[in-house]
């Protein structure tokens, strides 16, 4: 695949302007709510390269909402975002995978009319051992738009297809933003030498099928019969050289959907004997990953149900998903439909 595949030398900031110029009613607002969010993300761009030199790897003595002890980077990365965000005037309230409850925007400013949810450190795991990390954001309008109070939590919790805008941003070996505003979705690289995101994929496209899955295997004992015979299939050669498939699995769900928009095939995260709920987080990572694979002309789903589609009823709600090329999706969910949803004991 090429380094580049567009002609055109566009910033992320022309690139917002551009798009607002195609909703003749467009105040400048959301672009300005944008500049201060990926003005957050070169912060942290830097900071994750320069964590194991700045005392911001290893533990905190705090645990989060779900339970889990608190990594130093996680934090910073939760304080930067705020830091970024809670001033400019656009936004009524924020929402955060680190954070228990709403994030306030600070009496001294002025309310907007949209509401930022976020897991600002994606892949913590990975953190101390230097394996790709990321931050994934999602956009909404407040339910009410002409109100200047502050946001309420059901303005937090509207499904997935009422998103305005989506992204993640992935720290490797480069650092990468993935966004979309419901025109397709565009990846920018970002360059340190002109401290700019530069366009680098224009309205990618996911193949309609691919040759590798993506999940912790170490779980399949706990997995619904469906999925682990739906594994079986993938491994098995087939005369046509379309099996069998690769594996591939980073542990970071930013790294594991990058690749799988650029190659195909599917990642899943399948509810299981211990967390028959799912695991990833509706609000925080599924919905605006699926907004992103829709976007690409891909497909995600929790086997049963469009994950767009869901109503989400807490902050930290949790769900299986299924994401990637059409194709692969379609077949996963025949495979449950097929041999049920049934834990393995």
């Amino acid at each position: 695949m090429p380094l580049l595949n567009t002609s055109k030398l566009i910033t992320i900031e022309r690139h917002i302007t551009e798009e607002g110029s195609l909703h003749p009613e467009s105040t400048g607002e959301f672009s300005r709510l944008l500049r201060d969010l990926t003005l957050a993300l070169r912060v942290l761009a830097r900071d994750v390269r320069r964590a194991g030199l700045s005392d911001i790897l290893g533990m905190t003595e705090a645990t989060n909402v779900h339970g889990e002890v608190v990594k130093r980077l996680d934090q910073h990365a939760n304080d930067v975002i705020f830091r970024a965000m809670d001033h400019g005037g656009h936004l009524c309230v924020m929402a955060s995978e680190e954070s228990d409850g709403l994030i306030r925007i600070p009496d001294e400013y002025r309310n907007g009319k949209y509401v930022l949810v976020f897991d600002p450190l994606d892949g913590s795991s990975n953190i101390d051992v230097n394996v790709s990390i990321g931050t994934i954001f999602s956009i909404y309008k407040r339910l009410d738009p002409s109100l200047t109070t502050p946001g309420t939590l059901e303005d937090c919790l509207q499904p997935g297809y009422e998103q305005v805008a989506a992204g993640y941003a992935m720290y490797g070996s480069s650092t990468q933003l993935v966004y979309t505003s419901g025109n397709g979705v565009d990846v920018f690289t970002f360059d340190p030498t002109i401290g700019e995101f530069l366009l680098t994929f224009e309205k990618i496209r996911i193949p309609k099928r691919g040759k590798i899955y993506s999940v912790n295997s170490g779980n399949s004992h706990k997995w619904p019969k469906g999925v682990r015979e739906y594994v079986t299939h993938l491994l098995q050669k087939a005369p046509d050289g379309s099996r069998p498939y690769s594996l591939r699995y980073v542990g970071t769900m930013v790294a594991d959907i990058h690749r799988t928009l650029h190659y195909g095939g599917i990642f899943m995260y399948p509810a299981d004997t211990t967390s028959p709920n799912g695991k990833l987080r509706l609000v925080y990572e599924l919905n605006p990953m699926a907004f992103i694979v829709e976007q690409a002309g891909g497909r995600a789903t929790t086997g049963k149900q469009r994950i767009l589609d869901l109503q989400p009823e807490s902050l930290h709600q949790r769900a299986p998903c299924y994401m990637g090329s059409v194709d692969d999706v379609q077949e996963l969910e025949r495979y449950l439909t097929d041999y049920g949803d049934e834990f393995y004991g």
